[in-house]
């Protein structure tokens, strides 16, 4: 049985590593052939974001298209947030180009980002936003990047472009961490089908979302997902489902500047939605702790306890999935050598998404900024 249950892992593995897209570090982002003069407006939420915003602000500031406006919604900060995005666009010349909103206090029944973001997009409804650029206050751009969203958008006819940014990959634990963090999303999302009108397949990653005014507001704007948790994802499924056309991919020059220099903070940012991806479904919570072990830990184990062709059937399989996560190891910034501990960071994940059910079951639920949503109503 063990050597059945190896042979046939190590089949799966190695023919993900041969054929697999998942895997791979595509599609990219294209480049911009002809600038596009289309009036688009970026949306940024921000609670609290004083510290990030000096790294991130200036590099819409001093986007290359001629006509961006950015509204910043300040979410009920006590930090400043507000006067330091004043400053950097005084510092910038660019004050006609930033609006900055405060967010009106939050009803029952949503969550506090989407709530920004909602009162953001009404704004530019009304200054007449052709598209609406949904990006976080802790995402850093270069200065092309809105025109070759743009570029992509009108070259493949799509009405929402999302990029996941590069996280940022800089201690420890995020070496080891962060990149499975993307490995994993990619799996769970494919990035191709999401791209195929013809596939149920839809995702997004909520750092850079490029929309179409229209599809979102067809969609039924940020109105149709009040309190999602996951709020990336299930906008793309709420655009995706009312006829949007969607691409995902990949680009470095979207960069996340946040870091998570502790386990604990890589533990809690996981922590606070991976029970909400299973649907609070305790049968899916148990196949996926089983699923994990079989693909991530069972290769290790025939390597290290296995005998004879059980054991190479362990190595040859870990050698496999080695070579699909060295990529986006790489992509990341990490040294190569960082891949071969997926099956630790594969553990820790798995003690994550347990920790996240826990809390979810005893009633403290997802909590983000200073926000609890333990009953599914927001508490300051």
């Amino acid at each position: 049985m063990l050597a059945t249950l190896s042979f046939l892992l190590m089949l799966i593995w190695v023919g993900y590593a041969l054929f697999g897209r998942r895997w791979r570090i595509e599609p990219r982002l294209g480049h911009a052939i002809e600038p596009c003069t289309d009036a688009v407006i970026a949306v940024v939420p921000a609670r609290n974001e004083a510290a990030e915003l000096p790294h991130t602000l200036p590099s819409l500031l001093t986007q290359a298209h001629p006509d961006l406006r950015i509204i910043l919604v300040d979410d009920h900060s006590d930090d400043g947030t507000a006067d330091v995005a004043h400053q950097l666009a005084a510092v910038a010349n660019a004050g006609d180009r930033l609006i900055v909103l405060s967010a009106p206090a939050l009803p029952a029944g949503w969550t506090g980002k989407v709530w920004a973001q909602h009162h953001g997009v009404e704004r530019a409804r009304e200054l007449g936003a052709e598209w609406v650029w949904l990006t976080d206050a802790d995402i850093r751009h270069d200065p092309d990047v809105l025109q070759r969203l743009l570029a992509t958008a009108h070259r493949r006819q799509r009405d929402f472009v999302s990029i996941m940014a590069r996280l940022r990959c800089t201690t420890a634990w995020e070496k080891l961490l962060i990149p499975a963090f993307t490995y994993f999303f990619a799996g769970l999302y494919p990035f191709r089908p999401i791209g195929d009108d013809a596939s149920r397949q839809a995702g997004a990653a909520g750092g850079c979302m490029l929309i179409r005014r229209a599809a979102l507001e067809h969609a039924g704007g940020m109105a149709s997902i009040p309190n999602a948790v996951i709020d990336d994802v299930s906008l793309a499924r709420a655009c995706k489902a009312s006829g949007a056309r969607l691409w995902l991919g990949y680009d470095p020059g979207v960069n996340s500047t946040r870091g998570y220099d502790t386990l604990q903070a890589i533990w809690d940012m996981v922590a606070r939605s991976a029970y909400t991806q299973l649907r609070y479904n305790p049968a899916a919570l148990a196949g996926c702790v089983v699923g994990l072990a079989y693909v991530f830990f069972a290769p290790l184990a025939a390597m290290l306890w296995g005998s004879g062709g059980v054991k190479l059937l362990g190595l040859v399989t870990y050698a496999a999935m080695v070579r699909t996560y060295t990529p986006m190891v790489v992509y990341l910034g990490a040294a190569p050598g960082w891949a071969l501990a997926l099956p630790v960071s594969a553990a820790l994940y798995t003690g994550m998404t347990i920790s996240s059910a826990w809390r979810h079951h005893a009633g403290a639920g997802a909590a983000w900024k200073g926000r609890a949503y333990g009953t599914g109503l927001p508490r300051d």
